[in-house]
């Protein structure tokens, strides 16, 4: 019997320590695929990727890089999307962030060696400006009730710091019940000092990441165009979700739109991944949500999004676990206990 599922791609900050070594554990019989990018990664003169999760070490001053996070979370990803059993149907594809450009691939709207090109040159444009940076800050509890009202304050809060003389402070990413803000030091630091500590953590600030999704971003999407070609793209071979809820249809879509988007509102505008979350559910009501990998932490924003949209009657994180553990919907690839039920 098939099941049908809507893929959904990570972006940046999930190909940590225990990550290293993926490509090689999960995918030894891919090896042509991943040196097929490690010949684009040498024509810039950058580490081989299968060198990269090769290694015995692991540091983050290095890892988190968005010149060798990204092009790790890249061929990790799009490999666990190969590798699907074959009673899975992929009706629709989506991701967060960094994410979308793993989407197309996966999705057919670019092939795995021009998705590996744009991810790569994405991802070392952003390392070479590194134009601010980005925390996480949650505004549900610890049930993930939502909270309206607390969400609207701190929206405005962040308003007010990015009008304030030397600040720039914007929303980056929907994200479940948390939002990723986006600024410079000062933007940033002025929140932090803002917003009491919350859950131990909170506010936490994301190594090595720029201030993406923001205006602060215009010089890496200017530079993304000038370097990534539009015939690069073609039709989807499955509907995409982009960070807006938009669904780009197979047959129907403007190529020469999708490359705009691509490099252009993507980079410079809030992404979200909440509605792209709730858009698959609503319009494809699938079997299976299946987070590829690396890493596992995407699927509590995933599980937070169709909370927060009432899928199927689930309202907080009690009822979504009840569900999840009489019939699991939500397979994180990157879990070893979750793995097989999306592999076989």
């Amino acid at each position: 019997m098939t099941r049908t599922a809507v893929l959904i791609c990570p972006g940046r900050g999930t190909y940590n320590k225990p990550e290293l070594g993926y490509l090689h554990r999960h995918h030894g019989q891919r090896m042509d695929l991943f040196r097929s990018f490690d010949a684009i990664r040498a024509e810039m003169g950058q580490e081989a990727v299968t060198a990269l999760d090769g290694t015995s070490r692991y540091t983050m001053s290095k890892y988190s890089r968005g010149d060798v996070a990204s092009p790790l979370i890249y061929a990790a990803a799009l490999a666990d999307a190969q590798a699907l059993a074959e009673d899975i149907e992929v009706v629709a594809v989506t991701g967060n962030s960094m994410g979308w450009y793993i989407a197309l691939a996966a999705g057919g709207a670019l092939s795995p060696q021009n998705g590996f090109r744009v991810v790569n040159t994405m991802g070392t444009l952003m390392q070479e400006q590194l134009i601010g940076g980005q925390l996480v800050y949650p505004f549900v509890d610890d049930n993930w009730n939502n909270d309206a009202t607390r969400k609207a304050d701190l929206l405005a809060d962040v308003a007010h710091i990015n009008g304030m003389d030397g600040c720039d402070l914007a929303l980056s990413i929907e994200l479940g019940g948390m939002l990723v803000l986006a600024g410079n030091e000062s933007g940033l630091a002025a929140f932090e000092a803002s917003q009491p500590v919350v859950q131990d953590r909170f506010p936490m600030r994301l190594a090595n990441h720029a201030a993406f999704h923001t205006a602060l971003q215009a010089p890496v999407a200017a530079k993304g165009q000038a370097r990534l070609r539009p015939d690069l793209f073609g039709q989807p071979e499955c509907p995409l979700i982009d960070g807006r809820g938009k669904i780009w249809w197979p047959g129907a879509t403007d190529t020469q739109a999708l490359w705009d988007y691509t490099l252009g509102h993507q980079v410079t505008e809030a992404y979200d991944f909440t509605r792209a979350v709730q858009t698959a559910a609503r319009e494809f009501a699938p079997d299976l949500f299946i987070v590829t990998g690396p890493g596992a932490t995407l699927g509590g924003a995933v599980a937070q999004s169709l909370v927060l949209g009432d899928w199927k009657g689930m309202g907080d994180k009690a009822s979504f676990q009840a569900r999840q553990e009489t019939e699991p919907f939500l397979i994180a690839m990157g879990r070893d206990d979750q793995r097989a039920l999306a592999t076989g």
